[in-house]
């Protein structure tokens, strides 16, 4: 059921158990009337808002660890006037299918910055993928690596993984050491507790100016924010 439908269903089973004036003798306050109708709308957009603000609130107080864990690969241009903040999974289809609209903001506009948020949350295979990514920057070739598994179709085996890394140049007996650093375990875990702190249980998920895009990622027009971040 979509967010907002629960949010009027919750507010409708609140309304119907509080007493309204002149209910008894009013035929406009009957349920389902405009009367009805314009009090659940209303509680409804207050609740939207407060529950907007709540996360806008939880987005403020993880500002450092968004925008300046070093530990965080970064894309684009690292000076950016805007900065969107991706989780993601290798994994995911719905961060494969906004990934060339990514791409492409990043090469229409040089003064965009990615922070990109490794939340391998989906199979076995997507922490695989994550620790060899965060290996990889290691040997500066994060991007070439990101970029061939988001562009990759098909199952992600472990054989995959790997052959990826051997294709982009990576030294892979290098990476299969790299990847077992304690800092990178930490990076990841450090990626789910923020996520949770955000209230993100799914990817792909967004956060720019201070806000999470809650649109759907299909739907969302990142030159539109970035415009938007721009005209603050």
């Amino acid at each position: 059921m979509p967010a907002l439908a629960i949010r009027t269903s919750i507010a409708a089973a609140i309304l119907a158990l509080l007493p309204l004036p002149g209910v008894a003798a009013a035929e406009g306050t009957r349920s389902g009337s405009p009367e009805q109708q314009r009090i659940e709308d209303a509680y409804t957009v207050r609740l939207q808002a407060a529950q907007e603000k709540a996360q806008d609130q939880r987005i403020a107080a993880q500002a450092k660890a968004l925008l300046s864990d070093s530990a965080s690969p970064v894309l684009g241009n690292p000076k950016g006037d805007v900065t969107i903040v991706e989780f993601f999974d290798y994994t995911c289809p719905y961060c494969k299918a906004v990934e060339p609209r990514l791409q492409k903001l990043l090469k229409d506009d040089r003064n965009v910055k990615i922070v990109v948020k490794e939340f391998p949350i989906l199979t076995p295979e997507s922490l695989i993928a994550a620790k060899v990514a965060l290996a990889s920057q290691k040997q500066g070739k994060y991007l070439q690596y990101h970029q061939a598994l988001m562009n990759f179709k098909g199952r992600l085996a472990n054989d995959v993984i790997f052959d990826t890394a051997k294709s982009v140049g990576l030294d892979v007996d290098r990476v299969r050491k790299d990847m077992e650093a304690p800092e990178i375990t930490d990076e990841i875990i450090a990626n789910f507790n923020l996520a949770r702190s955000l209230r993100i249980f799914q990817t792909p998920a967004f956060i720019s100016g201070g806000h999470m895009l809650d649109s759907t990622s299909a739907n969302i027009d990142f030159t539109r924010v970035a415009a938007s971040v721009r005209g603050k």
